[in-house]
């Protein structure tokens, strides 16, 4: 695996992680919400841009692509 892989890896982790956190959900609900919703494929999509923001401007921005594929506000 090229290290670039690992840092998306890790970036996804630390976001589904900060996600729960600020959501009040566990770190495998938030990853099927997530996941659901098109939240990760999201990061995966917009890594080069998304891991220069802060952790609470991803959250929100997931938050409004989850609400954008039918997810409700968690």
């Amino acid at each position: 695996m090229f290290k670039h892989e690992k840092d998306i890896i890790n970036y996804i982790v630390i976001c589904i992680n900060e996600f729960a956190k600020q959501c009040n959900m566990t770190s495998k609900e938030a990853y099927f919400y997530l996941r659901d919703f098109k939240g990760i494929e999201f990061l995966k999509e917009n890594y080069e841009a998304e891991h220069t923001v802060s952790l609470d401007d991803a959250v929100e921005d997931l938050k409004q692509v989850c609400k954008n594929n039918g997810g409700g506000t968690k």
